[in-house]
């Protein structure tokens, strides 16, 4: 079972920047795809981004799309989130989340297996 871990959150003036981190366990980081999900308070966790075990392919939420960055680096098992221009309403706990069954992008916002602890990222107005 890969286990993750993220790191990088914190709280941040409106408009400010982020990066995320999340390290995975395992030698077989490179077949996952892996994303990113938040949940504010009161609210469901959401989609926000999502890469393909090899980089090439992406997907956003509407939301984010523009000013978040998703990355990975497989040599270090760790995919990454930078966020610009936040605004207060991106403030959630962030999750990290990996499709364990290898090659999967059939539907990249869902089917995720593993997941870390979060990390809280809060946007001051």
């Amino acid at each position: 079972q890969v286990q993750l871990v993220e790191s990088g959150g914190g709280l941040v003036q409106a408009g400010g920047s982020l990066r995320l981190s999340c390290t995975a366990s395992g030698r077989t980081f490179n077949r996952y795809a892996m994303g990113w999900f938040r949940q504010a308070p009161g609210k469901e966790r959401e989609f926000v981004s999502a890469i393909s075990w090899s980089g090439d392919r992406i997907s956003y939420a509407s939301s984010v799309k523009g000013r978040f960055t998703i990355s990975r680096d497989n040599a270090k098992t760790t995919v990454y989130l930078r966020m610009d221009s936040l605004k207060p309403e991106d403030t959630a706990v962030y999750y990290c989340a990996a499709k364990t069954t290898p090659f999967d992008w059939v539907l990249p916002t869902t089917g995720y297996d593993a997941w870390g602890q979060g990390t809280q990222v809060t946007v001051s107005s």
